[in-house]
């Protein structure tokens, strides 16, 4: 999406919406690895349980000010400039031509209203699928915890409900919601963020490369374009 900043100088806000703050955590983990100066922002939360990928045209836009505004006030409590909007969703369905169209409508929404750096995290299909992309990270979290062969090194955008995977392949104790930023911490701690996933998920990849369009300068200095 576009890279644009309008705020004013000072330590920049980087603003994570999502319906659940599990979700927003692990989100929270992948911002930190590939946003490129995450030093020179602070990364805040809002919860929001506004649903963008059902809406279209003006009703889409008007839900996507709604955050927009949401993020700005948050910032503004926090004391610094709006310089980056992130939104969390979970698709709940596959990286298919349906994932096409609706990331294309959200995400092209999203860039027109945003005044910041933006980027869509719609995870297919939920974000437990972008975990089973780091396998190792589960045992660093558990260590009896090991992820099937039959779940590793393949596309995750295309196992449903991989979550209730999780609960009943993964092992004891059985995988919690919130043991999800818990893996994805470790996934980032151990460099496996950075050395890249053991599969593929088109979201996944799709939520990361917008991450690497947005401007550094317009994130370390909040007065520039």
């Amino acid at each position: 999406m576009t890279a644009r900043n309008r705020g004013p100088q000072g330590r920049g806000v980087i603003v994570l919406a999502g319906e659940d703050s599990n979700d927003c955590r692990i989100v929270a983990e992948i911002i930190k690895q590939h946003h490129p100066d995450l030093s020179n922002a602070r990364l805040v939360e809002i919860s929001d349980k506004t649903r963008l990928k059902t809406a279209t045209g003006p009703e889409l836009a008007a839900r996507v000010r709604t955050i927009v505004g949401k993020a700005k006030g948050r910032a503004l409590r926090a004391k610094g400039p709006l310089v980056g909007l992130v939104i969390h969703e979970d698709l709940d369905g596959y990286t298919d031509a349906e994932y096409t169209r609706i990331r294309a409508n959200v995400a092209g929404a999203l860039s027109r209203e945003s005044p910041c750096n933006s980027a869509l995290a719609l995870a297919a299909w939920e974000s437990e699928a972008w975990l089973l992309l780091f396998p190792d990270a589960f045992p660093a979290v558990r260590p009896k915890w090991k992820i099937p062969a039959q779940l590793q090194g393949r596309d995750t955008g295309t196992i449903k409900s991989p979550k209730e995977d999780l609960k009943r392949k993964l092992g004891s104790p059985a995988f919690r919601e919130c043991d999800g930023p818990k893996v994805a911490e470790q996934a980032r701690s151990l460099g496996l963020l950075a050395s890249g996933p053991t599969g593929t998920n088109r979201s996944y990849k799709d939520f990361v490369h917008e991450l690497g369009q947005w401007s550094e300068a317009s994130a370390s200095n909040p007065g520039r374009r």
